[in-house]
């Protein structure tokens, strides 16, 4: 399906990178279950108009979810921009049917995701709800974001920060796709290195998270939706970089920098931005994305608080789950609210 699905992708724009086949295909390899994908199309034609990648699970509740879960900032579905609401139609109906006695759960959409018209289709039990923050700033030019900063002041250390990288003779390189699995199995391999002795994220220390990369990253590199970037001193790359790229949105994913580049007091956070902001191509509809987070290195740079959406959807047989699931999602809100007020009142 790749060559139709490539052909779909391109033509929804609210699609993000991880909608991508080559995403997606590798995700169901690493974290797939046999027996459980529920691949529902739409065609007109011989054309593929809309698409739903799904998983079957049943903890905590049985339910119908997207693929990518869990290491994707976004899911969505893909329905043709063209579409008059008939491919849209079809495609709810077809999760109706596959919903069966399961809840249907998108987490982390973006808001403008094209579920939001199954969702506006849905007969049954239905709510959308908060999920992950998300920060994005304007696809535009390094010098424009500085420009937004809070204060001269401010401006003035960003641009001694790229002043000091020049001078440090830091360069980067974008490779080309045969490098990819080389250049990904430093980027992990300086990530390890930069958060040793601290927490980090146990999957991407994983093998299988490798695997998915590799597998993933190097078609993406070659179809525009993916870029990496070795950042080097000299010879030495002392940094990779991971960026994905859609239409809509482009997002740092996942880097990797030695420490040797704190201890010279050099501002990575500063230096991926630049490496970041030159991707996008300052397209005006365009969106850069620092992705799921709240970390205060992504706030100093003044960008919009945008929150993905859940949306659940039952039938009316199965809207006991929609209930348990609201539920859950409730307990969580208010014990991160708690979690925040008592970290805040610690601080001060």
């Amino acid at each position: 399906m790749t060559p139709a699905w490539g052909r779909l992708y391109e033509r929804c724009a609210a699609a993000t990178p991880f909608q991508t086949h080559a995403w997606l295909h590798s995700w169901w390899l690493s974290y797939g279950r046999p027996g459980r994908l529920r691949l529902l199309v739409v065609r007109a034609g011989r054309d593929l108009v809309a698409a739903a990648p799904l998983m079957l699970v049943n903890r905590p509740l049985p339910a119908l979810v997207p693929l990518g879960g869990g290491i994707s900032d976004y899911t969505d579905v893909l329905l043709d921009d063209t579409d008059d609401g008939r491919a849209a139609g079809a495609l709810t109906e077809a999760l109706a049917d596959a919903a069966r006695t399961a809840l249907v759960d998108f987490r982390e959409v973006r808001p403008g995701g094209a579920v939001e018209r199954v969702y506006d289709r849905w007969s049954g039990p239905r709510r959308v709800v908060r999920d992950s923050l998300c920060l994005e700033l304007p696809a535009v030019p390094m010098g424009e974001l500085i420009a937004r900063l809070p204060s001269a002041k401010s401006g003035q250390r960003a641009r001694a920060q790229l002043r000091k990288l020049a001078a440090l003779g830091v360069w980067r390189r974008a490779v080309g796709p045969e490098e990819v699995e080389a250049a990904l199995g430093l980027l992990l391999e300086l990530h390890r290195l930069q958060w040793q002795g601290r927490k980090v994220t146990g999957e991407h220390l994983r093998p299988r998270f490798q695997e998915h990369l590799v597998r993933s990253v190097g078609p993406m590199v070659r179809s525009g939706n993916a870029v990496v970037t070795e950042f080097r001193i000299g010879e030495e790359v002392v940094a990779v970089d991971l960026t994905l790229l859609s239409r809509s949105v482009t997002g740092g994913y996942l880097y990797g920098a030695h420490p040797s580049l704190r201890q010279r007091k050099a501002d990575v956070a500063v230096m991926l931005l630049d490496a970041s902001a030159e991707h996008c191509g300052g397209g005006p509809a365009g969106t850069l994305s620092l992705l799921r987070g709240d970390e205060p290195y992504k706030r100093h740079w003044r960008p919009e608080r945008v929150v993905n959406q859940r949306f659940l959807m039952a039938r009316r047989r199965t809207a006991p789950l929609l209930t348990a699931a609201l539920c859950d999602a409730t307990a969580r809100q208010r014990s991160r609210e708690v979690l925040h007020r008592w970290r805040s009142r610690g601080q001060g």
